[in-house]
């Protein structure tokens, strides 16, 4: 029985879930985590065009650590490669919105540290 819900774990079908229920995820998880640094952002009176970029790239970082995580719940740590590898597969499809790098721990970060680089830029504007 498990090498069939293995299987069953590891369809298309289930691939194509996943990602609906990431697309589907993403924008209130980018409200979620955006709103602390848009809040302190204004309060310094942070210039609109670094404030945006800022806010987008904290909020993304944090969202596609969530999303990452549902991923690996759902399909595990030693399957989740398969997912990725199907996401590729469906660039211009399913694959269009999510990319396996932004899954990538080192993406995550430096996009993180450039939001607060953004963050220390506009203190000093």
């Amino acid at each position: 029985m498990s090498i069939k819900s293995n299987r069953a774990e590891l369809s298309e079908q289930n691939f194509r879930r996943i990602n609906w229920i990431n697309i589907a995820l993403t924008p209130p998880l980018l409200l979620v985590f955006s709103w602390p640094f848009f809040i302190f952002s204004r309060y310094i009176g942070m210039p609109d065009p670094l404030l945006f970029a800022g806010t987008f790239c904290f909020a993304f970082s944090f969202t596609m650590t969530i999303l990452h995580g549902h991923v690996t719940i759902a399909l595990g740590a030693l399957h989740r490669d398969r997912y990725h590898q199907w996401l590729d597969s469906h660039r211009w499809g399913h694959g269009i919105l999510i990319r396996p790098l932004y899954f990538s721990t080192r993406f995550r970060l430096i996009i993180l540290i450039f939001g607060f680089v953004i963050l220390i830029t506009g203190l000093m504007l």
